[in-house]
């Protein structure tokens, strides 16, 4: 779904083409990017400018500040790992963020992604599984920087460790994102795609001119 907003001068654009301008600063537009934001959460959508726009008009306006966009923000970015957006993020939040407990508990989420600490990880979620169910495809999103990891880590890995990495997941499931990335499971170890068919053999050709060579031949007599 298209989100619009409406200008001072009565014209209506789309939410994007606003945050391409300078009205992206401007409050009045906060409802209509928080609701975007809302969107994203509840049909597993993910736009990181306008979550990035929402976080800066709370840091121009903290008076406007609403701590359940800024989680869904946060989770959402989490949802995008490896790249940086979490770390977009995180300079754009104010003291009052940063001092809230769940926002505190979301940035230790990702301290712990980034060093790839999986059961770690699950065990946290687990303790407050309300604050990501909101989140439509939180869990999946999560596998499946998990299975990037263990795809350019792993040659074969035993199957009860990565169902363990990937949440504690009943075999069903697993064999879902097997599929998913063409790994095959051969008795109790999962046979992940061959690192050497990963690497491609670059062929080096140098040409040499012959003048360019005769005048340090020539230094060598």
């Amino acid at each position: 779904m298209v989100h619009y907003v409406k200008m001072e001068d009565g014209k209506v654009m789309p939410i994007q083409e606003m945050l391409k301008s300078i009205e992206r600063y401007n409050p009045e537009h906060l409802k209509v990017i928080e609701a975007y934001v809302e969107e994203q959460a509840r049909e597993n959508q993910y736009d990181l400018e306008a979550n990035l726009a929402c976080l800066k008009l709370y840091q121009f306006n903290p008076q406007l500040l609403n701590l359940n966009i800024t989680y869904i923000i946060l989770l959402k970015a989490l949802t995008n790992f490896p790249h940086t957006d979490f770390v977009l993020c995180k300079c754009l939040l104010l003291p009052a963020q940063m001092n809230d407990e769940t926002v505190k508990e979301i940035i230790y989420l990702a301290n712990i992604l980034e060093k790839c600490d999986f059961s770690l990880f699950w065990s946290r979620v687990t303790m407050h599984p309300e604050n990501y169910q909101k989140i439509n495809g939180f869990y999946d999103s999560i596998r499946k920087f998990v299975c990037h990891v263990v795809g350019i880590t792993f040659q074969t890995i035993e199957k009860g460790y990565l169902m363990r990495l990937l949440g504690n997941v009943e075999d069903n499931v697993l064999r879902a994102w097997l599929k998913r990335y063409g790994w095959k499971e051969e008795g109790g170890l999962i046979t992940i795609a061959s690192q050497e068919d990963n690497i491609k053999t670059k062929h080096i050709t140098e040409k040499i001119d012959f003048d360019n060579l005769a005048p340090l031949m020539a230094n060598c007599l």
